[in-house]
C-alpha cells in the first residue's frame, strides 16, 4: 500500500508540480521520487552504491532516522550531483518538490533537539598568545607566530576601524617556511608545537586539542619561561607596577591584603569568572610563604603568575555543567569566553566579564552592542590573523614552490624569498577591506578593487607604480579591477599558485578547493590506489590536460568526484601555475576553460563561471556561513545546526550580503548562546563539518 501510495504521489506531482506539495504527507514526495528514480542503483538487486539502500527507507521516520543520512541525500539533490550523468535526470519540478520535502522534513526533526557539544579543549598557540598579552598586558608578543601570515608595520588597521582602508598599506610578511623574527617578543620563549588543523576545518577545534600530560609539562615550562625572561619588566608588562611591584612600606597585614586583591583581580581574568576563595587562599597562601622565606615581592608575584598561566583553568576553554536535561542558554561567563575567543582570539575583557556576572550579555540587544565594540576594537586583527588564512587554506602556499628553472622570475633575493610573498597579502587585505568597510562577502567571489604591491602588478602584467618594496616588508596600494578575470578570492595568484604543481597546473585540486572552500562542500579523499596523473609521453605532447585526464575519469571509482570537480578546475585553466594569464598550453593547443556549475549553468569562460557562482551567490553565503558558524563554535557542524545555519543566512541576505551582519546573526544564533547536553542521539559531531551548500 505504502509503495502504491508513493507512485501515485509521482504521478501527481509531474501532472501538477510544485504547487501539489503543500498537500502532501511529509517525506511522501522524496521516498516516492526514491522508488522512481534512485533505487535502481541504492538497493535493487542487490545494489548499494555509496553505501545508501534506499529500498529499506519506506517512512518518513525511518527517513529521519539518521539526520546525518538526510543532510546527504538533501545535499547531493539539491547539488544536482544525484542522479548521475550517464542516467535520466529528474525533472526540475520532481527535484525541487523533493528538496522542499526533505528540508521540511529536516527543519522538523532538527526542531527542539539538542546542539552537538563543544568538547573540551586547550587554547591553541595564537589564542594562549594573544591571552597572556591580554592578561600580562604585554607590548610584545610571547613567542614568534608563523601562522600570522600579515603584520601592520604602518599602523593602517587600528585607524581604518569603523571607516575605510586606505589607499596605502605596509605590512610584512613572513619568510616562506622560516619563524618570522620581525616582531619584538619575549627574549628566550619558544612556541610550543603549531596546532593540528580539523580536515576541512580550523585550528580551534576541539577534538584536535587535547593536553596530555607531556604538554602540561611543556606548558608549565613556557610559564616559567614567560616570568623569567630577561625582557620580563616594567618595559613590557603593562600591569608591572600594579600587580610585580611591591606597594610602598606596609605593615605586613597589608601587604597579604594587596597580594590577594591583586591576585583576585588577577585570576578572575585569566580563569575568565570569579575565583573561589578556596582556590584564591592556596594562591595568597603560597606567595606568602615565598615572601616570608625570604623570597622578593616581585619574585613571589612571579611564581604566582608563573601558576596560573600553567593552570588547567587558564589553559582549557570548555562549559560548565549542565543545571538540567535540557537546552540551556550558556552561563554568561561561558558566553562572554565564546564570544571573545571568536572575534579577539582571547580571553574577554573586564566590559564582557562585568555584562557576564550582571546576566546583561544574556540580552540580545546587550550582545549585539558588544560585538559592535569588538568590531571596532584593534584587536579585531587577531580574528584577521585567523580565520581568513584558515578559510582560503591559504598556509598551502608555504609548500608550493615552482619550478625555478621553469618560473625564474618567481623567485629573488634569495631562495626563500617568492613572489608567493606577496601574492598571499592579495586576499588577506581584502578579507580586511571587506570586514572593516563592512562589505558584501560576495566581493569574495568578484570584486571592482584589490590590494597589490609593486612586484604584484608587475607579475600580473600591470605597470608597477612607485618603488617595488621588499623582501620582508612590503606596500601595498588599492587599485580598481577593470578586468573581470581578476578581482575576487579566486584567481588570485595565491590561489592558482597554491593549487599547481612545480611546473603544470592540478584542475582536481584547484576544484577541490572551490567546492571546499567557497561552497563548504569538501569533496571525500580519493581512493588510495588512484595513481596521480602521469607525466607526458612524447605521443603525449599535444594533449590538453582534459584529454589527459581522460583516463581518471573512466575509473569507476573516479567517475563521481570527477563530475563534480572537474568543471570547477577546469574553469580555472587558463591560469598557469603561478597565476598568470595562458590562451593555450606551450604546445600549441588552446585551453578549455568551460563548463557547467551545478549541472544547470553553462560557462565558457571564467568570467562566466563567477556569474554562474554569482548565480548561486545564496548557496556560497550558506556556506561561508557554515565555514564562520563552525569557526565560532570550535567544532564541526551537524544537522542540528541546519536551522540556525538557514536564519544566518537569511539575515545576510536580506542585508546586501554583508559580513559584520554575518558576525552578528552567528553571535545572536541558538548553538552559539546554547548550551547542549554532553551527549544526545540527534547531535554526535560527524567526523567532518556537514556540507552546507544548500
Amino acid at each position: 500500500m505504502q509503495r502504491l501510495r508513493n507512485i501515485f504521489v509521482v504521478v501527481i506531482l509531474s501532472m501538477s508540480g510544485w504547487s501539489w506539495n503543500a498537500q502532501a504527507v511529509d517525506g511522501d514526495v522524496a521516498l516516492a521520487m526514491f522508488q522512481q528514480s534512485c533505487i535502481k542503483c541504492h538497493g535493487q538487486d542487490g545494489k548499494v552504491k555509496g553505501k545508501l539502500n534506499l529500498l529499506e527507507i519506506k517512512t518518513a521516520s525511518q527517513l529521519t532516522g539518521d539526520l546525518e543520512r538526510l543532510q546527504t541525500i538533501l545535499e547531493v539533490l539539491d547539488t544536482n550531483e544525484m542522479p548521475p550523468e550517464k542516467e535520466p535526470p529528474l525533472k526540475l519540478e520532481t527535484r525541487a518538490a523533493a528538496v522542499a520535502d526533505l528540508q521540511k522534513l529536516l527543519r522538523a526533526a532538527t526542531a527542539g533537539t539538542d546542539f552537538a557539544p563543544t568538547p573540551i579543549r586547550r587554547m591553541n598557540r595564537l589564542q594562549y598568545n594573544n591571552a597572556v598579552q591580554d592578561l600580562l598586558g604585554l607590548k610584545v608578543s610571547v613567542f614568534p607566530l608563523p601562522e600570522k601570515m600579515m603584520r601592520d608595520r604602518s599602523g593602517y588597521f587600528a585607524k581604518a576601524l569603523g571607516g575605510k582602508m586606505p589607499n596605502t598599506v605596509t605590512v610584512s610578511s613572513r619568510p616562506l617556511g622560516k619563524s618570522g623574527l620581525i616582531e619584538p617578543r619575549l627574549a628566550g620563549v619558544g612556541p610550543f608545537p603549531q596546532d593540528p588543523r580539523a580536515e576541512h576545518g580550523f585550528d580551534n577545534r576541539g577534538d584536535h586539542l587535547s593536553l596530555s600530560p607531556f604538554l602540561l609539562e611543556a606548558f608549565f615550562k613556557l610559564s616559567r619561561r614567560i616570568v623569567q625572561s630577561p625582557n620580563f619588566d616594567g618595559r613590557t608588562v603593562g600591569i608591572w607596577k600594579e600587580f610585580f611591584v611591591a606597594p610602598p612600606t606596609a605593615p605586613a597585614g597589608d601587604v597579604k591584603d594587596t597580594v590577594r586583591a591583586r591576585l583576585r583581580k588577577f585570576m578572575t581574568r585569566a580563569f575568565r569568572r570569579p575565583v573561589p576563595e578556596a582556590m584564591l587562599n592556596r594562591y595568597a597562601q603560597h606567595v606568602h610563604r615565598q615572601i616570608d622565606s625570604g623570597m622578593g615581592f616581585t619574585e613571589a608575584m612571579k611564581e604566582a603568575a608563573s601558576a596560573v598561566l600553567s593552570s588547567p583553568r587558564f589553559l582549557y576553554l570548555y562549559n560548565r555543567p549542565m543545571a538540567s536535561d535540557k537546552t540551556d542558554p550558556l552561563d554568561g561567563y561561558d558566553l562572554a569566553s565564546r564570544l571573545s575567543f571568536f572575534l579577539w582570539g582571547s580571553i574577554p575583557d573586564d566590559v564582557l566579564l562585568e555584562l557576564a556576572g550582571s546576566g546583561e550579555l544574556a540580552k540580545s540587544a546587550v550582545r549585539a552592542a558588544q560585538v559592535n565594540r569588538m568590531l571596532a576594537s584593534p584587536k579585531l586583527k587577531r580574528f584577521c590573523d585567523s580565520f581568513p588564512s584558515q578559510w582560503l587554506q591559504l598556509d598551502r602556499i608555504v609548500s608550493a614552490v615552482p619550478d625555478e628553472i621553469k618560473y625564474k622570475d618567481f623567485f629573488y633575493a634569495a631562495p626563500n624569498y617568492r613572489t608567493t610573498m606577496d601574492m598571499m597579502m592579495e586576499p588577506l587585505l581584502l578579507f580586511e577591506t571587506v570586514l572593516i568597510e563592512n562589505r558584501s562577502i560576495l566581493d569574495f567571489i568578484d570584486s571592482s578593487y584589490t590590494y597589490r604591491s609593486g612586484r604584484l602588478r608587475k607579475w600580473y602584467g600591470d605597470k608597477p607604480v612607485g618603488k617595488i618594496t621588499g623582501p620582508v616588508t612590503l606596500q601595498f596600494t588599492r587599485q580598481p579591477i577593470t578586468d573581470r578575470r581578476q578581482g575576487g578570492v579566486i584567481t588570485t595568484g595565491a590561489v592558482m599558485t597554491m593549487t599547481s604543481g612545480p611546473d603544470e597546473t592540478k584542475p582536481i585540486t584547484r576544484g577541490a578547493w572551490i567546492a571546499g572552500v567557497i561552497f563548504n562542500a569538501p569533496p571525500e579523499p580519493p581512493p588510495a590506489d588512484v595513481p596521480p596523473l602521469e607525466e607526458p609521453k612524447a605521443t603525449d605532447k599535444k594533449l590538453t590536460m582534459r584529454e589527459r585526464f581522460a583516463a581518471h575519469r573512466e575509473r569507476a571509482d573516479c567517475a563521481g568526484c570527477h563530475a563534480k570537480l572537474d568543471p570547477l578546475g577546469f574553469a580555472l585553466e587558463n591560469f598557469d601555475p603561478v597565476g598568470r594569464w595562458r590562451d593555450g598550453y606551450e604546445n600549441g593547443r588552446a585551453v578549455d576553460a568551460s563548463g557547467v556549475l551545478f549541472r544547470k549553468h553553462k560557462f565558457t569562460n571564467v568570467v562566466e563561471f563567477k556569474d554562474a557562482i554569482l548565480a548561486e551567490k545564496d548557496r556560497f553565503t550558506r556556506g561561508f556561513a557554515g565555514h564562520l558558524l563552525s569557526y565560532a563554535l570550535g567544532r564541526g557542524l551537524t544537522p542540528t545546526d541546519a536551522p540556525a545555519l538557514d536564519r544566518i543566512t537569511a539575515k545576510a541576505i536580506a542585508d546586501g550580503y554583508r559580513l559584520q551582519t554575518l558576525i552578528h546573526e552567528v553571535v545572536q544564533s541558538a548553538p552559539f548562546v546554547n548550551q547542549p547536553r554532553p551527549k544526545t542521539a540527534s547531535a554526535n559531531p560527524p567526523k567532518n563539518s556537514i556540507k552546507t551548500t544548500r
